[in-house]
């Protein structure tokens, strides 16, 4: 039976989802892998055996539990620094780790908010209009207005999805988001306003090729999907989507054929916003969050699937044995 470490925690804001994720996926994986919960954090990497943390030697890939674990492959779970960014895959490679994860470079370039979307934009996606700052100064609130206008997103280039964004409606409101959004990441992506319908799509590699899930639309009830709509109740996630066919078609072509570009691998979840039946790229999310919470499942059920299924497809083609 081969032991797979489910890596979770981190240094982000998001840790705590992290934790809820990895153990929605352990708690629904086939039962022909061993798998254990793996907590990274400033403390060191631990592995998780019935709340208590045992040191994991780095060296070997190995912790002490009835004698000697070792690890043969791993998934990232970690939402924001430093799995989702890629770090943590990094160091998997020169371990000779396999890792069930986009690798570092596509993990790094989708993590970055408004590379991606550059990258995407290059290849004839739709995107907002944008600024990227590299410093809270660098453009006058009267500089953004005139560039973007009123209302923008102002939301940090390089940390998760959920912290330290921003919908600034006023001129006053453009410093303190960017003061908001600096403190979470080092580089801050302003968008213009995409009035329309927010939907996404969880996509994976099957035996048949790349898949898309059922879509689901997002409807917030709050001015945006922050924090609290994601994971605290404020939204209603509707799946499948209310949307065309001819939409929904078209939105699975885009994200099946952004999976292939950034040569993405196990499951990654990418969001459009629909503009007069056109998608426009807003994220990709190579570490989708997969708490009970958490949209992919939803999908997933609605797809008619089970967890544990999606992930033994997954398994099967990302790291046969």
């Amino acid at each position: 039976m081969k032991t797979i470490g489910l890596i979770c925690g981190g240094f982000s804001s998001e840790w705590e989802i992290s934790m809820k994720s990895a153990l929605t996926i352990q708690d629904h994986f086939p039962v022909e892998y061993r798998v254990f919960r793996i907590l990274l954090n400033h403390e060191g990497w631990f592995a998780l055996c019935n709340e208590e943390r045992i040191p994991l030697d780095l060296n070997t890939m190995t912790f002490q539990l009835d004698g000697t674990v070792k690890l043969d492959a791993a998934i990232v779970f970690i939402h924001g620094d430093p799995g989702e960014n890629g770090k943590v895959q990094a160091f998997l490679d020169m371990m000779n780790i396999p890792c069930i994860n986009s690798g570092p470079l596509a993990s790094a370039l989708s993590f970055d908010k408004w590379y991606c979307n550059q990258f995407l934009h290059n290849f004839g996606f739709k995107v907002a209009k944008s600024e990227l700052l590299t410093d809270v100064n660098r453009m006058t609130p009267e500089e953004l207005l005139e560039s973007l206008g009123l209302p923008m997103f102002i939301k940090p280039a390089d940390s998760g999805s959920s912290y330290g964004i921003s919908k600034a409606k006023t001129l006053q409101d453009i410093e303190p988001s960017l003061k908001k959004a600096f403190a979470e990441g080092r580089t801050v992506v302003v968008e213009s306003f995409l009035n329309g319908t927010e939907v996404t799509c969880g996509v994976y590699r099957r035996a048949d090729g790349v898949y898309a899930l059922p879509l689901t639309e997002i409807a917030s009830e709050n001015e945006f999907f922050d924090y609290e709509a994601k994971y605290l109740g404020k939204s209603q996630e509707i799946t499948p989507a209310r949307v065309s066919d001819a939409v929904r078609s078209e939105v699975q072509k885009q994200a099946k054929r952004i999976y292939d570009l950034l040569q993405l691998k196990s499951v990654a979840r990418i969001d459009f916003m629909v503009v007069n039946d056109v998608p426009h790229v807003i994220e990709v999310n190579t570490t989708p969050g997969f708490s009970p919470a958490s949209i992919v499942p939803q999908m997933i059920q609605c797809d008619g699937n089970t967890i544990t299924e999606f992930w033994r497809e997954i398994m099967s083609i990302e790291w046969p044995q």
